[in-house]
């Protein structure tokens, strides 16, 4: 089938959210982003001090680079576990949980210690942490009909780059006025902080799913309510033709296929028929290029600034931010033109997929010139670009992803994906550690030949497998197909 073989329904008179319901979405999404600043100003701080500390415990580059390795040990298992657990326990605890041990985690390294403490403190952060990009952007989505999921969504990314923005200046002072350990104090109270704003004003949205049928029901102070009615007006806008003709109408069928109608139960999907679809798997593949480039400029990026090109410590805090600024610069650009293109009708595979996979494309483009550019202005160029094109695949691959999976599927199907995305950060800086010591300020130019190749692969696998309305059938037929024929159409609630 092809894209256009999908008609756009006449469009329907959309039903507006309250206005108390608007300002809620707005106000947990503000919070969650405000969550992965603070998440990534926990990861930024280890590369901003990486001199000091390694000259206050006498490591070596490899050395150095295991420990950050070690954040990811625990990361990557996590984020699987706890986003299947958030199909089964409410998001914002979750959330609250892993704020509280984020804080916990790296208290004993503010107190004192060596390697083995660094070490420990990292792998208990790490495992705090894995699951914090899934469930911030299951919360999130929950919130808003699929139509209009690419701006909070890409919000969600965008604080990565807002928390490394702050985090380079502030903490750059910190450690230099006050220690390494003083800056590990202040993410650690910044947790602490957001927690107790948390409590009062987090909470899901009425598209999360239910255990009760999967339809959007009304937000009360204690979550998303389950009443028939009030699921049916917010599941007519989420299905809104106008907005998107394909996506959106397909997740309002597969969300209610997720529970009971009035006739029976309703299967639940299995898991491995999400994670066997091509749009999961080229959404992950992307996105493990664009965590590999976080990985790289969360740990080596200032140290590669530093010595291997050179620049001083200002200096090269300065570009750090010129690149991060420039990726928050896309996340939000690819977010308007994919949404753009979503109303006028295109598919997601290519207003999600292609334009995704074209930045990848870009990125691998300008770090495979890198090594071999002259020292300077073309050097700057290159590596912001390159660096920065690739983060806006971290927003497209979570919607995607969102599109596909059924509600109550969601935050598994995430979760799992986040999980084989952060391997990224597990292998890279021990990677780029190794081939440092082996080979000195060129082994910098060797790290970004392999970032180079694995955005070309990304942006491959972006442009070429991405299509969730085309999966969201073949998934709906498999489930469909075996079922008694009274049970192939779900039944609207009454």
């Amino acid at each position: 089938m092809t894209d256009t073989d999908v008609v756009p329904a006449v469009p329907a008179a959309s039903v507006k959210a309250p206005p108390d319901h608007r300002r809620r979405a707005w106000t947990v999404t503000a919070l969650l982003v405000v969550f992965m600043m603070v998440n990534f100003a926990d990861k930024s701080v280890l590369g901003l001090a990486a001199d000091p500390i390694r000259a206050d415990l006498g490591l070596s580059a490899s050395a150095f680079g295991l420990a950050n390795s070690a954040f990811f040990l625990l990361f990557s298992i996590c984020g699987a576990a706890v986003g299947l657990l958030a199909d089964r326990v409410r998001p914002k605890w979750l959330l609250l949980t892993m704020a509280v041990l984020w804080s916990l985690s790296q208290a004993p390294l503010v107190l004192g210690g060596g390697l083995a403490v660094l070490v420990a403190s990292r792998v208990l952060l790490g495992a705090a942490e894995g699951p914090a990009f899934p469930v911030a952007q299951q919360t999130t989505l929950s919130w808003f009909p699929n139509h209009r999921r690419n701006l909070p969504g890409a919000l969600i990314v965008l604080g990565i780059t807002l928390g490394v923005l702050v985090a380079a200046p502030v903490l750059t002072w910190v450690i230099h006025e006050h220690g390494w350990r003083t800056a590990v104090a202040v993410v650690a109270v910044a947790g602490a902080v957001w927690a107790l704003l948390w409590i009062p004003f987090g909470g899901e949205g009425p598209y999360a799913g239910t255990r009760n049928g999967g339809t959007p029901g009304p937000v009360t102070a204690d979550g998303p309510g389950l009443a028939a009615g009030a699921g049916r007006t917010a599941q007519g806008s989420d299905a809104d033709p106008a907005a998107d003709g394909r996506g959106a109408d397909r997740e309002a069928e597969a969300a209610k296929g997720t529970g009971a109608g009035a006739g029976g139960a309703a299967r639940a999907m299995p898991y491995r028929r999400i994670l066997a679809t091509r749009t999961w798997i080229g959404s992950t593949a992307a996105y493990f290029g664009t965590y590999w480039v976080i990985a790289f400029c969360l740990v080596w990026l200032p140290s590669y600034l530093h010595d291997g090109l050179g620049y001083s410590s200002a200096a090269s805090a300065r570009l750090l931010m010129l690149v991060w600024g420039l990726s928050g610069v896309v996340v939000l650009g690819q977010a308007g033109l994919t949404g753009w293109l979503l109303r006028r009708g295109t598919s997601s595979r290519r207003a999600r997929g292609g334009v995704g996979g074209v930045l990848l494309l870009v990125g691998a483009a300008a770090c495979l010139a890198l090594p071999a550019a002259p020292a300077g202005a073309a050097t700057v160029v290159l590596l912001v670009a390159g660096f920065g094109c690739a983060g806006a695949m971290g927003s497209v691959a979570a919607t995607t992803v969102a599109e596909l999976a059924p509600a109550d599927r969601r935050g598994g199907a995430l979760g799992i994906m986040n999980a084989v995305v952060t391997t990224a950060g597990l292998i890279a800086p021990t990677l780029v550690g190794h081939l440092v010591d082996t080979h000195g300020t060129a082994g910098y130019r060797q790290a970004l030949l392999i970032t180079g190749v694995l955005l070309l692969l990304g942006g491959i696998a972006a442009v070429t497998l991405i299509d969730p309305a085309r999966d969201a059938r073949l998934l709906s037929a498999r489930r469909t197909a075996p079922l008694a024929p009274d049970h192939d159409t779900p039944r609207r609630p009454a």
